[in-house]
């Protein structure tokens, strides 16, 4: 879990199908994949995300970018 100190930092689900331009569930799918790094927040299992791990996300698949291969395995 964490802490409320962190929480400020943490981004939603909608909040990063919206950096990401993707569907919410989109979001959800990749962080039980291991995708994207969620942080479950209470006993229903609300996710949270840090902003780092996301610029980090984006980074990386940028970095990628022209090499279908490595992006098309993120897709399936």
């Amino acid at each position: 879990m964490v802490s409320g100190d962190q929480m400020g930092s943490m981004l939603t689900v909608r909040e990063v199908a919206r950096v990401i331009h993707i569907h919410s569930n989109t979001v959800r799918r990749w962080s039980d994949r291991g995708i994207l790094r969620a942080y479950h927040i209470n006993r229903r299992g609300d996710r949270r995300f840090r902003r780092e791990d996301i610029d980090r996300f984006l980074a990386d698949l940028n970095a990628h970018r022209g090499d279908e291969r490595e992006i098309s395995s993120i897709w399936e």
